[in-house]
């Protein structure tokens, strides 16, 4: 109900994760809204068939839940979800959310991306993206242009485009622009990625001044 009175189609709805997977292959929508506890099937097993399944022609996902629990997030973020917000989110702040991941952009919920910082900053383990390791970590941040390391550097703080635009005085398109080569060359999914990978290679680290927001 919310959804479509933004004008957003429901393609499909599913009570558990088989079907979830079924309805994704049958109607091909752009954007999944994911539960973690379903019956048959949890969501995030879900999330990981869609994914491998799809391939580059996958929805983006957003794992909706009540559990605020890090163990649900690491393993969102291993499963290659796009977002990842509670069930309290208010109605505007979800259709935000929807529309925003169709675009490419990805989101973490406030109080999540402050416990994923928390974290990092105990130095312990986080999700690489697949298939890469430190080394060619690295070697794609050498390739990044000063902007880019720039831009990739507020991205892990959490702005969005149009604060990004402000703060580095540029139009959307330039921004947009810059973080599609910044995921481009280091292999990234979404922003999601771009700021575990961030504070993964010690680009960013809790603490730092954030002031530029």
């Amino acid at each position: 109900m919310i959804l479509a009175a933004q004008g957003i189609e429901v393609a499909a709805e599913a009570d558990n994760g088989e079907a979830a997977v079924h309805q994704v292959l049958r109607t091909k929508p752009d954007v999944v809204l994911m539960d973690i506890r379903m019956p048959e099937l949890d969501g995030l097993e879900a999330t990981r068939r869609i994914l491998a399944t799809h391939g580059e022609d996958a929805p983006r996902v957003i794992i909706l839940t009540t559990f605020d629990l890090d163990q649900y997030v690491y393993a969102a973020l291993n499963a290659g979800a796009s977002g990842f917000l509670l069930k309290d989110v208010s109605p505007e702040h979800l259709v935000s959310a929807v529309r925003m991941v169709r675009t490419g952009d990805a989101l973490l919920a406030p109080t999540i991306t402050r416990r994923l910082v928390k974290r990092f900053a105990r130095g312990d383990a986080s999700p690489l993206p697949a298939g890469q390791d430190q080394a060619s970590l690295h070697r794609g941040l050498a390739s990044l242009t000063a902007r880019e390391s720039e831009v990739l550097g507020l991205v892990a703080r959490g702005l969005s485009n149009a604060e990004l635009a402000s703060h580095l005085h540029l139009s959307e398109a330039t921004v947009k622009t810059h973080v599609a080569r910044i995921l481009a060359k280091l292999g990234l999914r979404d922003r999601v990625q771009a700021v575990v990978l961030a504070y993964e290679t010690g680009l960013v680290t809790p603490g730092d001044d954030e002031s530029g927001q």
